[in-house]
């Protein structure tokens, strides 16, 4: 396949330094010999196997942005966006490990305390524990002020009470960042982040593997907490009512990283398209000769290129501390409207293998979808950039 790297000509951002291309191509091996093999399984189990997770721990791919005291490779957010981007590349985009390592882990670094720290981060890094963040309710989707999971304090333990929908690793995750209510007459000042252990938890229960569009591969869960005790020694952030503040302040790199998925993905599947239009013949002649066919590549070629310059500027403004919420909101809306319009043109230029599931553009469409939907919708993302007028 050509190269997704080989299609654009933009130079490389200064964030993108020898280590980062280094583990860039490590993942992209493992992903490609490790990932890829066992990908249709995937899919029709709709899970991704615990072994898979435990082998990208040995392999350094899980918390690379974690201090190496707690396990972790010492890295920032160029090197997430390296192993993103081989897994957008490779094409194995339901393996779920960007939220455990770029997600979970960074708001157990931020505000847990030293204890914390030290319980839960290595074993994050071996993938012993895999994580997920429960937001999401039944009737709380974007506007996480509406959640209504609460926590009532039980003498040295929490009861916790509640259900979440649409949790990413959902199935597999024992180490859960709960969102609840503490103090519901509070409102957001009343919000909480809770760790929760599941193995052995009596109280918690996972429903189905909800069955969705896209990502089959990935396990996506309902989850239910029946008066689970909770230590309070779990909760981040050493008070009560820190939530929602918590939560602002990790949002834009999850924003970002939405975008990471987003503009790898959307080079993949031009680089696709591009082998499909040079093979492909109709009338005679390869669909690659025909002018329309050259100027709807000429469009997303340039279109995608805009997109990555763009990423790069977000990552290496993340990097320096200085991604505004405004700017990773339009980094979410953008580049995953883009990531929808190059699925959709790249599909219809395979024409009706496109819409085959044996061609991977089908999967890539359907997967895409998505995007524009979870991290906050992409009607919130313009309201929060529009606040910014």
């Amino acid at each position: 396949m050509t190269s997704p790297a080989e299609i654009l000509s933009v130079p490389k951002p200064g964030w993108a330094g020898e280590d980062v291309a280094m583990l860039y191509d490590m993942a992209h091996r493992f992903m490609s010999e490790e990932i890829a093999p066992n990908y249709d399984a995937y899919e029709k189990n709709e899970i991704v196997d615990r072994s898979a997770w435990e082998k990208a721990g040995a392999a350094g791919l899980l918390c690379p942005s974690m201090p190496e005291e707690y396990g972790g490779a010492g890295g920032n957010f160029a090197h997430e966006s390296a192993i993103i981007e081989a897994i957008g590349h490779v094409g194995v985009d339901g393996f779920g490990i960007g939220l455990h390592n770029a997600i979970v882990a960074p708001y157990i670094l931020h505000y847990g305390s030293q204890e914390q720290k030290k319980k839960w981060l290595p074993k994050l890094a071996s993938g012993e524990l895999i994580g997920a963040i429960a937001m999401t309710e039944p009737g709380a989707g974007s506007d996480l002020q509406g959640v209504r999971s609460r926590a009532d304090k039980d003498g040295d333990h929490y009861r916790v009470n509640g259900s979440k929908t649409f949790i990413t690793n959902g199935q597999l995750a024992n180490l859960i960042i709960v969102v609840v209510k503490t103090d519901p007459e509070k409102g957001a000042k009343g919000t909480s982040l809770i760790v929760v252990e599941t193995d052995g938890a009596e109280g918690f229960e996972r429903g189905r593997n909800l069955d969705k569009i896209g990502l089959k591969a990935n396990d996506t869960s309902e989850l239910f907490f029946n008066d689970l005790r909770v230590p309070t020694s779990n909760l981040l952030g050493g008070e009560e009512g820190q939530g929602f503040i918590q939560l602002m302040q990790q949002l834009p790199q999850e924003r970002l990283m939405i975008g990471t998925t987003a503009i790898a993905m959307a080079e993949r599947a031009l680089a696709l398209t591009i082998d499909y239009v040079r093979e492909r013949k109709a009338f005679g002649q390869p669909i690659l000769s025909f002018q329309n066919t050259q100027f709807k590549l000429a469009e997303l070629k340039t279109e995608i290129t805009i997109g990555r310059v763009f990423y790069n500027d977000c990552v290496t403004r993340h990097l320096a501390g200085g991604l505004d919420p405004a700017t990773a909101s339009m980094a979410k809306y953008w580049l995953s409207e883009l990531q929808g319009r190059v699925m959709d043109e790249c599909l219809q230029l395979h024409g009706g293998y496109g819409y085959m599931n044996e061609y991977p553009i089908a999967r890539m469409w359907r997967d895409a979808r998505v995007q524009r939907i979870y991290g906050g919708a992409n009607e919130i993302m313009k309201l929060l950039i529009a606040r910014s007028l």
